[in-house]
């Protein structure tokens, strides 16, 4: 701070009246000047070319995006083309310019169908790492309709406005990800007195932003209040991407395909459907028996569906991707300089394990843990620097581990 009775060296000002003053080596600047400087050189100075900008040179094919997916995620070639033609189409419509034939590309939002651990939310992150548009990812359970306890829809774009640091129009270029669709379908096909706040009131309340329309989003998330500050929003340009595990969909899915009736000719008609991976034929009739209403699925044109994991797919899972388990723990050894190797057949064991326990890639990240949890408790601590896992040590551990008690859930 200056000393009383010096004075600005731009507008002649004391201390006195002014807020600030800043003393260089042969003047100073008030908090006023400064402000005005500033303004004077973002007006005049060429914009710095933003993180979250895009131009046509820039811009990754489908292509490119899928062969981007497939280093970090296994298998799932349906969804990751689907995703990858939606993303390359909202960023051509981001930098479609007006002409005189009045063509306007509407945005495609796109909804996933898929058992949990096939690699729904791990396709969402992955893709964030290529974008440069804003992302957020957002779970659609803790979304209740307004006036009661939980989130209002509105909060989604909390997260956006946060991942391109409260810059509004940057955050109107974005795009965000709801996890856990499924979890607000309808709960009954049958009209009720009670108020559906958890489930179709959600689905109401998510419409306008599906659509495209100005929203007035609490900066800090939560429940909105009438004196809180609010920063409109304008969704028309914003991609959603959905996802869910639309557990029983499968049930629907059969009835529609009419896969048990009886006779000669309905076996026939039925002998080339896949009973092992039906969501394959899922349908917006399906969403719509699941409890999804008529018009959240209208504005989610792009359905796609995630296969379930092999044996073939949850081994290459283990060991292949960028960052595959194998790799994280071998990093996260080394880390300590400890030199980590597995047997294959641990390997092999690994995936008999999860398969047995039905929780896709996720059962996996359980397992290794299980196996190696008293090696990461212990090794640190020793002089021991190298570490090869064999398969009876691994199915010692596991034995005894906590993991071993999903087998009795």
């Amino acid at each position: 701070m200056a000393k009383t009775g010096e004075i600005c060296t731009f507008c002649g000002r004391g201390s006195r009246d002014v807020s600030m003053l800043i003393n260089g080596i042969s003047g100073a600047i008030c908090d006023e000047c400064a402000q005005q400087a500033y303004e004077i050189v973002k007006e005049q100075m060429p914009a710095p070319r933003s993180s979250f900008g895009l131009n046509q040179n820039g811009l990754p094919k489908p292509k490119d995006i899928k062969d981007f997916l497939d280093q970090y995620v296994i298998g799932q070639g349906d969804a990751k083309r689907y995703l990858s033609v939606s993303v390359y189409n909202h960023y051509k419509r981001l930098l479609q310019k007006i002409t005189s034939d009045d063509v306007e590309i509407e945005k495609s939002n796109i909804i996933m169908v898929g058992a949990t651990g096939t690699g729904k939310t791990l396709l969402a992150r992955t893709i964030a790492k290529l974008l440069h548009v804003p992302f957020s990812i957002v779970d659609a359970t803790v979304l209740t309709e307004a006036g009661y306890v939980g989130e209002d829809v509105e909060s989604i774009l909390t997260r956006l406005l946060q991942a391109a640091d409260y810059d509004v129009e940057t955050a109107q270029r974005g795009i965000v990800f709801i996890d856990e669709i499924d979890k607000i379908a309808r709960k009954s096909d049958n009209p009720s007195i009670t108020r559906d706040v958890s489930g179709e009131g959600v689905q109401q309340g998510l419409l306008k932003l599906l659509e495209g329309s100005i929203v007035n989003v609490p900066p800090q998330g939560g429940r909105k209040h009438p004196e809180q500050k609010m920063i409109p929003v304008d969704t028309k340009n914003i991609l959603f991407i959905c996802g869910g595990a639309f557990d029983g969909i499968e049930k629907k899915i059969a009835k529609r395909l009419n896969t048990r009736v009886v006779g000669y000719a309905a076996s026939k008609d039925t002998a080339t459907v896949d009973r092992n991976n039906l969501l394959k034929y899922i349908t917006p009739t399906d969403l719509k028996s699941f409890g999804l209403i008529p018009e959240i699925i209208g504005r989610l044109p792009i359905l796609t569906y995630l296969n379930p994991l092999d044996r073939n797919t949850l081994r290459s899972i283990l060991t292949e991707p960028k960052n595959s388990i194998i790799k994280q723990y071998v990093k996260l050894f080394e880390m300590d300089g400890i030199k980590l190797t597995f047997d294959e057949s641990v390997y092999e064991f690994i995936v008999d394990k999860a398969l047995e326990f039905k929780l896709g890639a996720r059962g996996l990240r359980s397992i290794v843990e299980g196996v190696m949890m008293d090696a990461m408790y212990s090794m640190p601590s020793s002089d021991c620097k190298e570490l090869h896992v064999t398969f009876d040590y691994a199915k010692e551990q596991f034995e005894k581990s906590d993991v071993n008690r999903l087998q009795l859930a």
